[in-house]
């Protein structure tokens, strides 16, 4: 079919007969059902969609009819995917009713889908293809048009309430928990922890599975969002703000915009310092860590789940380099963005950092990267850094400064090659080698009858 035979959807007004519209799905809502009020005892369905045919416009579609004919027709598409429709009904809108739970849309009108009438399929034209699927990437809002996370939090219980758009990095995904109602209907709930380059974990709440399966299989770390009209509310459960994708919500995943690819190059930075990795420490780190794992069962689970994993290995320390150089045991990091920086410099060298500019607010601390060993394998370059460092050795940096050559070999040896028990977070990392990166929280000398508990239990379960 020819584009030219579409009519744009900025062109459509209620006198248009046999209209025929072709555009990419922006955003769709979940079936729901209401009793028939002309057939006593039975149910009409309902689903609504989004669709976009330029950077500029797109227009609010809703489908009725029966079960079969819904449900069909919403299972045959997804957001993200090129859709025509034939012969909509073209209705001005009305806001007071069922158009203000739908996305705020630039046309006056919607368009209605019925069985008899209309059709709606996946567009089989390439060309018309091509010039759809970018427009995916553009959000339906001003791309400067949002507030940044710390925007959010610095107001607090003033945006209880209130609607707003959000641009922000996806940190990680939840599990998705299905839940039963009081009167027997079915749910999800799914949360997705955000972050940007001033507030380092904010939850985003979804409920429609539509709006879950957009965004459970995105990747953490590597993908923005841009949610357009995001219901911003005070949890007093968490005592802090919380976001809920909502129905008239529409999210863009890695827009194409300036403001999106900073963040996004920002949130790559950071996310490959490790500064996420420190933010997501357990508080008490003994009491909330209690699964023992084997180092490859540690490497295994990590690499089939995508979200940190955190448990406890009695493992032999077989690098621990504390008789390198001081310069690579020790090392400054920025306090905002957690890079490294030397102490000559007055600034933040990372051209992303929130402080760049400004005097430098550094730290100092033990940085090393430690492997740690047992019968099952080898898992290599795990990060150990202050303050777990100065606990598990014993010494903080000025006083390791002052040991000796000859007292920094022996406090080596006084780990290297003994059994610890060491608590870990394991973490998928495609771009290393093992495909995992891990983060010591907390390590001691093993005791001898933990030890042996934990091999008795290892030989029973292989038994």
């Amino acid at each position: 079919m020819a584009a030219h035979t579409y009519i744009a959807i900025s062109e459509l007004h209620p006198n248009i007969s046999h209209s025929k519209v072709a555009g990419i799905i922006i955003g769709k809502t979940d079936v729901k059902s209401f009793p028939d009020r002309k057939n006593i005892g039975m149910d009409r369905f309902t689903f609504g969609f989004t669709v976009k045919d330029s950077p500029d416009f797109f227009i609010n579609v809703s489908t009725w009819g029966n079960d079969a004919y819904v449900n069909g027709l919403a299972s045959s598409f997804n957001i993200g995917d090129c859709v025509t429709i034939e012969n909509p009904l073209v209705a001005t809108k009305d806001l007071e009713k069922g158009d203000r739970f739908c996305p705020a849309t630039p046309s006056h009108y919607r368009l209605l889908v019925t069985e008899a009438h209309s059709q709606v399929c996946l567009c089989a034209d390439m060309d018309t293809i091509d010039r759809l699927l970018p427009l995916i990437h553009l959000p339906v809002k001003d791309s400067r048009d949002f507030y940044s996370l710390g925007d959010i939090v610095a107001n607090g219980q003033k945006l209880d309430g209130s609607v707003i758009n959000i641009l922000a990095a996806v940190k990680s995904i939840g599990d998705i928990k299905q839940f039963t109602t009081s009167d027997g209907r079915r749910g999800q709930r799914l949360e997705v922890r955000l972050f940007d380059d001033s507030v380092s974990s904010f939850p985003l709440v979804c409920w429609d599975r539509e709006a879950i399966q957009l965004i459970q299989p995105l990747i953490p770390r590597e993908t923005v969002l841009f949610i357009a009209d995001a219901k911003i509310s005070f949890d007093s459960f968490r005592s802090s703000m919380v976001a809920t994708v909502n129905s008239k919500s529409i999210i863009t995943v890695n827009p194409d915009t300036r403001e999106a690819s900073l963040l996004f190059s920002y949130a790559k930075e950071v996310s490959e310092s490790g500064a996420l990795d420190q933010d997501d420490m357990p508080e008490d780190v003994p009491e909330s860590i209690t699964d023992v794992y084997t180092v490859s069962q540690l490497m295994q689970k990590a690499q089939e789940n995508p979200e940190a994993l955190f448990g406890i290995t009695y493992s032999f320390i077989s690098k621990l380099d504390l008789d390198s150089s001081v310069s690579k045991v020790i090392k400054t990091r920025c306090s905002k963005c957690k890079f490294l920086v030397t102490e000559d410099l007055n600034s933040c060298t990372n051209q992303l950092c929130p402080g760049k500019d400004q005097i430098v607010s550094a730290t100092t601390g033990f940085d090393l990267l430690v492997d740690f060993t047992d019968h099952t394998g080898t898992l290599h370059a795990c990060s150990l850094r202050s303050p777990v460092a100065e606990k598990a050795l014993g010494c903080t940096t000025e006083e390791f400064i002052s040991l000796t050559d000859g007292e920094r070999t022996a406090m080596k040896w006084k780990f290297l090659l003994e059994r610890c028990k060491i608590y870990v977070k394991i973490i998928p990392s495609p771009k290393l080698k093992s495909g995992i990166r891990g983060m010591v929280l907390d390590c001691s000398l093993a005791d001898p009858g933990e030890v042996k508990q934990h091999m008795s239990a290892l030989l029973q379960q292989r038994l």
